[in-house]
């Protein structure tokens, strides 16, 4: 068995046990951080592993495929799971001054942990089943990090929140069981070869259909969004920004996963229905955002209205378009996360979330405006950053099917974005401050500004790189959306056979 598949998984949970045995004291939170780097070092030998060896994959104890539970990974899987790793390192880091010793008591480290499991899990599992299984596990972990503390707010969040992800859970395990009844089999490499077999094509097509659904709660597509602009703006910062980054992408990965290996027999039906949201999503996201007064909840509608774009590079179902996605996938989970540890400090020393009570923190903090408008702009897609890049690869992926109209959108949308951005500098950064405060850095104690700087220059400077330096990520986005539209590699690693 190939032991750098499981070490993703087993390595959070153990730091889970370990933290919360040690909550009460301050070795739990430095407990978290040691478990959260050893996971970023186990996710480098995965992905060191793929790059060497191609896909890779593990049968839980000696259960041969498609009857066992299998662990794999290929190219997509492996890098998610790195920029899982770190996120999670930032966020862990970011959380030494964010999170307050009450909540640290109350097993927010332990929370954390299990939450970054479950998202390994997620992109590491092998089959439809265990990947509810880890759906559940994130549900669980995120739903006790939404409420941690019982903050009326975050109650309210914390409800809508579970309540339309159970709606998805009903969604996905209906399907599963449909999905089963006319295959057999839940292993995702043996449903590839077993749905061709299927006679009652329309059927499966149905039960395509509601897998979208569910995953579409998941990933925050329209109409299906609500959940997050309702939720993400009420807990701790370092939640916040830890789900921005990951748990709508497990539902985009999850459908990039389904709608290449699996439902792929009606494309001109699924991925033409999945255009249309993916269009509806950008706007309506970025149309939300342009509403909104308050920094949070601005970059919670553009989650929204960036995962439209991700979707739109699987529905156009090209070698660039899939491009497109896993760029997208990666660029947006650095960038986003990166914006609300922003959003936390200008909160931190400004004493508000709301723009309207927010001013001065380019006068008196024009390291923090420097590093906002790194990722804003990446974001916007402005060159060179890596939201350039991304934007660029999946617009040129629709104009190459002669998609005007999705491209003219897709362009809209972006320019709309940066104007969300010149809201939040013209009311955040640029005036003074309507209460005549000064929010200077200089202000926090020395150990905060190193825990709430360190990540956000940490992903500025990777948000620099992958744009300064695109190609070796382009190749790598390039051979993923090969590895997903020929998954001939993939099926033969997992079930020992070739399709």
């Amino acid at each position: 068995m190939n032991w750098l598949l499981v070490y993703p998984i087993v390595i959070p949970l153990m730091t889970a046990v370990v933290s919360y045995l040690f909550r009460n004291s301050r070795a739990g939170r430095w407990i978290s951080v040691a478990g959260t780097a050893a996971l970023l070092l186990a996710s480098l030998l995965l992905m060191a592993e793929v790059l060497d060896r191609g896909v890779v994959a593990a049968q839980m104890s000696n259960w041969e495929a498609p009857f066992g539970i299998t662990l794999a990974a290929d190219l997509l899987g492996a890098v998610m799971v790195v920029i899982t790793a770190i996120t999670g390192m930032a966020t862990v880091i970011y959380s030494l001054s964010d999170i307050s010793e009450r909540l640290e008591r109350m097993g927010f480290h332990a929370l954390l942990q299990i939450l970054l499991m479950g998202v390994c899990g997620a992109f590491l599992t092998g089959d439809l089943f265990n990947l509810y299984v880890w759906f559940e596990v994130m549900l669980i972990a995120s739903f006790g990090l939404l409420v941690l503390g019982g903050d009326r707010q975050q109650l309210d969040g914390g409800i809508k929140y579970v309540m339309l992800n159970l709606v998805s859970t009903i969604m996905f395990l209906t399907g599963i069981g449909l999905l089963y009844g006319i295959t057999g089999t839940l292993n995702m490499a043996d449903l590839h070869l077993a749905v061709r077999e299927v006679q009652n094509q329309g059927l499966l097509t149905t039960i395509a259909v509601m897998f979208m659904v569910a995953f579409g709660v998941k990933a925050a597509l329209f109409p299906l969004f609500f959940w997050l602009p309702a939720s993400y703006h009420t807990p701790p910062v370092a939640v916040s920004a830890i789900f921005a980054g990951l748990l709508t992408k497990v539902g985009v990965y999850s459908l990039i996963r389904c709608f290449t290996l699996i439902f792929n027999q009606d494309v001109g039906f699924t991925h033409t229905l999945l255009l249309w949201l993916s269009v509806i999503t950008m706007v309506t996201g970025v149309l939300g955002a342009a509403a909104m007064n308050d920094f949070r909840r601005i970059l919670s509608f553009h989650i929204i209205s960036q995962i439209g774009y991700m979707v739109l590079g699987l529905a156009i179902y090209t070698p660039l378009g899939l491009m497109g996605a896993v760029f997208y996938l990666v660029h947006h989970i650095i960038v986003k996360a990166n914006l609300f540890f922003v959003a936390g400090v200008a909160k931190r020393i400004g004493g508000s979330t709301d723009l309207a009570r927010l001013g001065g923190l380019y006068t008196h903090a024009p390291l923090l405006a420097f590093l906002f408008l790194i990722p804003a702009f990446s974001l916007a897609g402005f060159p060179p950053l890596s939201g350039f890049w991304a934007k660029y690869v999946v617009v040129k992926a629709a104009l190459d099917l002669e998609m005007w109209g999705v491209a003219a959108i897709s362009l809209a949308v972006g320019l709309l974005t940066i104007f969300s951005m010149t809201k939040i500098w013209g009311a955040a950064f640029w005036p003074d401050h309507p209460d005549g405060i000064k929010p200077r850095l200089s202000d926090l104690p020395m150990g905060d500004r190193v825990a709430l700087m360190l990540p956000i220059i940490g992903l500025a400077a990777l948000t620099c790189i992958i744009g300064l330096f695109p190609e070796p990520f382009v190749q790598f986005a390039e051979r993923s959306a090969t590895q997903l539209l020929d998954p001939t590699e993939y099926i033969t690693t997992v079930l020992g056979v070739q399709p």
